[in-house]
């Protein structure tokens, strides 16, 4: 029994250290995967911020929360399996449909700095509300429901990314990692922008608390005529001036945020166009792009590693935003149009057929 009991233990052992394995390798691919989506990552959370414009500071976090389920909701019950399917029964469809993420990459990147240097009518979700009579409850919905639309295709994109970055075949391990990649990026944007939004709030009542330490460990008295502590003295101009900070610094934070967000698009959307014409044969933009990463990075030794990276981030952003440039007037004129006489004809069409159904 003690031989059997031994053997049977043995083979715990051996079934929990392949299942470790099995974890460490979903987590260090997922990992991967999440860094290669980092780009999306980074406009996401400078978009979603927006549309919690014009609320009250109590609605803020409820609204972020509906959209982070809504977020959660698109990658887990509609793209994940969507995605394993397609690489399933049609894998060679990966690459163009990751190619045509990168391709709108780079038209909203090259967008948003055409409407920069051209202003344009306001197109922010704020704007985007009707202005016709609606309760809070009715703005609120229509903000949350185009936030989800929005995220859908931001993280129709992230799941493209992880699973064309995969190196294991096992369907299981692909879904693992694909839930991991989702939920970590979804937990890690709204986070950002929960923090985001509230930062203000947080700054404004830092800036006025004259006894942050008594706050901080629930002992504040306020009896008027109170003394304030030698700790919430010493404290104070340090809290006030961060919180200070904090009001002030919020608009440039956000502008540099959405900067950087258009930079990523522009450089993700580049860099996955050039693997995706490599993948078709196409090897003189990747190899150009390649060379001169090298020859940067064999001018400045002792900054290698950045040095090639940078220059490959730089071209890759510069040819996104070429190619996106040159979208722009195709989706203005061409697509933009027909999208507007499909509504008009699908509109039409409801409007006859409402006589009917009466």
């Amino acid at each position: 029994m003690s031989v059997g009991l031994l053997a049977l233990l043995d083979d715990v052992a051996a079934l929990a250290r392949v299942a470790a394995a099995s974890l460490d390798d979903v987590v260090a691919q997922a990992g991967k995967a999440g860094t290669k989506a980092l780009g999306i990552v980074i406009d996401d959370a400078a978009v979603t911020p927006r549309y919690v414009v014009g609320f009250a500071a109590a609605r803020e976090l409820p609204i972020v929360w509906r959209i982070a389920v809504g977020s959660l909701k698109n990658k887990l019950l509609f793209l994940l399996p969507g995605a394993l399917l397609l690489s399933y029964l049609v894998p060679w469809v990966i690459t163009p449909l990751l190619m045509l993420g990168g391709l709108y990459l780079c038209y909203e990147g090259a967008e948003k700095i055409l409407h920069a240097l051209v202003p344009a009518p306001a197109h922010a979700p704020e704007a985007a509300v009707a202005t016709g009579p609606q309760d809070a409850q009715a703005q609120e919905d229509q903000r949350v429901r185009g936030a989800i639309q929005t995220d859908f295709i931001l993280s129709a994109e992230v799941m493209a990314l992880t699973l064309a970055s995969l190196t294991t075949e096992s369907t299981v391990t692909q879904a693992a990692i694909l839930a991991v990649v989702g939920i970590g990026v979804t937990l890690f944007v709204y986070g950002v922008v929960a923090l985001i939004v509230k930062a203000d709030d947080a700054g404004v009542a830092l800036a006025g608390n004259d006894r942050p330490a008594s706050t901080l460990l629930g002992l504040r008295d306020d009896t008027p005529g109170a003394a304030a502590s030698g700790t919430d003295r010493a404290l104070r101009p340090v809290t006030q001036g961060f919180g200070r900070a904090l009001v002030v610094g919020m608009p440039y934070f956000l502008s540099g945020l959405a900067i950087l967000g258009t930079a990523a698009m522009l450089w993700v959307g580049g860099g996955i166009l050039l693997h995706g014409l490599e993948h078709f044969g196409v090897t003189a933009p990747a190899h150009l792009v390649h060379d001169a990463a090298k020859g940067m990075a064999a001018a400045v030794p002792s900054l290698t590693g950045a040095a090639e990276w940078l220059t490959t981030a730089t071209l890759s952003g510069l040819g996104g935003l070429v190619v996106g440039g040159l979208t722009i007037p195709v989706v203005q004129f061409v697509l933009a149009p027909i999208t507007r006489r499909v509504r008009a004809l699908f509109g039409s069409t409801k409007a006859q057929a409402a006589p009917a159904g009466h």
